[in-house]
């Protein structure tokens, strides 16, 4: 009678062990498909504090006025096509206050840019560089996906 009842004690607890692992594996599924979800409808604020939002037909004439514009996507989406004329700064890694001054004057119009309004990059760039005191910033939330979609022209670059 004592192995019985130890053999079903073994078994409630193996049962209990493997019910535990269900839910946190569960858990763990929940939280990944959450965060996935949040990630995935994520959009880059509308405005910036202390910037100019644009579209980019608006961007578009401001790069025929020669203003600079600022790319702040990674190394390969930049390689793969900016717009011409575009400065690389990688919001992750080259974007900061020396580098941008590098480029230009605190009075100087800048375009912030980088893949449109899934892509937080040019938000965080542009509220950078306001903190840092550049007064004359435009905010091209669109950014690559609205100047491909008005046929504007791309350069690429070789790595």
């Amino acid at each position: 009678m004592a192995k019985y009842l130890l053999s079903a004690k073994i078994d409630i607890n193996n049962q209990k062990t493997s019910l535990n692992k269900s839910i946190l594996y569960l858990l763990l599924l929940i939280t990944s498909i959450q965060a996935d979800w949040t990630q995935a409808n994520t959009e880059a604020p509308e405005f910036i504090a202390g910037a100019r939002t644009i579209g980019t037909e608006t961007a578009k004439l401001l790069l025929d006025k020669e203003y600079y514009f600022i790319d702040v996507r990674g190394r390969e989406d930049f390689n793969a096509g900016h717009i011409p004329g575009a400065f690389h700064l990688p919001v992750k890694s080259d974007f900061n206050e020396q580098n941008l001054i590098a480029i230009a004057e605190k009075a100087q119009p800048l375009v912030i840019y980088c893949n449109g309004i899934s892509c937080l990059g040019s938000s965080a760039a542009t509220t950078k560089a306001v903190e840092w005191g550049w007064i004359n910033i435009f905010y091209y939330r669109e950014g690559i996906p609205g100047w491909r979609q008005h046929g504007y022209p791309l350069h690429t670059s070789t790595p």
